[in-house]
């Protein structure tokens, strides 16, 4: 029904109007409780094998939402109820600020793929610590916080801009992710060189222990599928030298001529970042790197290109402790997420693993004894 529906009406609509009009449909369902409880019973069951745990958090199972999809804090208890195992909300700015002007956000069918320029568009964090602060939990789910730069923000006070953010929202975090890899913020990518990386995550973890001091709020970093290999290294370096719980791999591309599109050109040749099923492949080489260097010493997230339990069962394989989707979500409709499960529990019930955590990593493993 939802491919049918998607051609209807979707496809024919903006796709941001459309994005907006979905997220309203699942803010009202998650309203009304017998729907509401229908709804996850139908699309939210629990596979008991699928159980993980991530940076001292216990979880129904490694598959979230990723950042980007609920800017606002607005829908968590909805996105829960659709079977999302953790919800990252973002990415949240210190300031306010209606992001780029539209249109900014593209459809690439038939690769199924999308192109963003949004800019960060959201509340502010001092309105989303506030929506945070007065939620009445309805579906017990994980919610990450993903944080950027005010576009505004001068390049010296870039740090004090995350630091705002981390104030702010970081009592209502489970976990906290410094998103210094969006495209769509000049200069913000700048800040994925170690140089300039070291003292932000610094800051941003003395903050978080600051305003937290009952508990440690995990830190992880996102960063871009660009990085050249080099790069990726340093990143994990650092890492492990700051004592990071996380990092996300990847965000969005900038890259077009090495991914293989089927869509107008004139669509691919917007300005933004790239996500879906092209990413895979490279999202899946930073990831392995990764694992390569880091082990099990940190936790890693997969997300870029996962499009059915096949691609998230890989990046497990390649080191993903927890993997993440968002533009599959808008083609693949409300059963995504219990397709997703349901396949991760039989490949891993077929496999020669006992649990999940036991297959965290094990091909990268292989590949570099």
């Amino acid at each position: 029904m939802y491919p049918l529906l998607f051609r209807l009406l979707f496809r024919r609509m903006d796709a941001e109007k459309a994005h907006h009009l979905a997220f309203r449909w699942i803010r009202l369902a998650a309203r009304i409780p017998v729907l509401r409880t229908f709804v996850a019973a139908a699309l939210a069951p629990r596979h008991r094998g699928l159980r993980t745990e991530a940076f001292g958090l216990r979880m129904h199972g490694p598959f979230g939402l990723a950042a980007g999809f609920d800017k606002n804090a607005l829908a968590v208890d909805g996105l829960a109820m659709l079977g999302f195992d953790h919800v990252e909300i973002g990415t949240v700015t210190a300031q306010p600020q209606a992001g780029n002007p539209t249109p900014r956000l593209f459809r690439l069918v038939p690769d199924r793929a999308l192109i963003n320029r949004m800019g960060f568009n959201n509340d502010g964090s001092a309105a989303v610590a506030a929506r945070l602060a007065a939620r009445k939990e309805i579906f017990r789910t994980t919610v990450g916080v993903n944080i950027g730069k005010t576009k505004s923000a001068a390049e010296h006070e870039a740090v004090s801009d995350y630091v705002t953010s981390t104030e702010r929202l970081a009592g209502h975090a489970d976990y906290l992710v410094v998103n210094v890899s969006s495209p769509n913020t000049p200069g913000l990518r700048d800040l994925q060189a170690t140089a300039a990386l070291r003292p932000l995550l610094m800051a941003v973890r003395e903050a978080a222990d600051r305003t937290v001091p009952e508990r440690r709020v995990p830190l992880l970093v996102k960063i871009a599928p660009d990085l050249a290999d080099e790069d990726v290294d340093a990143v994990a370096d650092l890492a492990l030298e700051l004592g990071l719980d996380g990092i996300i791999a990847t965000n969005t591309t900038v890259a077009r001529d090495t991914l293989p599109l089927l869509a107008d050109p004139a669509v691919i040749a917007q300005a933004g970042g790239l996500s879906g099923a092209p990413l895979a492949d490279r999202s899946l080489a930073v990831l392995s790197r990764l694992y390569a260097r880091v082990g099990d010493r940190i936790t890693l997230v997969g997300v870029g290109g996962i499009d059915d339990a096949e691609d998230a069962w890989q990046r497990i394989l390649a080191g993903a402790t927890l993997v993440q989707g968002y533009s599959a979500f808008i083609y693949r409709g409300p059963l995504w997420m219990r397709t997703v499960h349901k396949g991760l529990a039989a490949r891993l019930a077929t496999s020669p693993y006992a649990t999940l955590a036991e297959a965290v990593g094990a091909e990268t493993r292989k590949a570099t004894v």
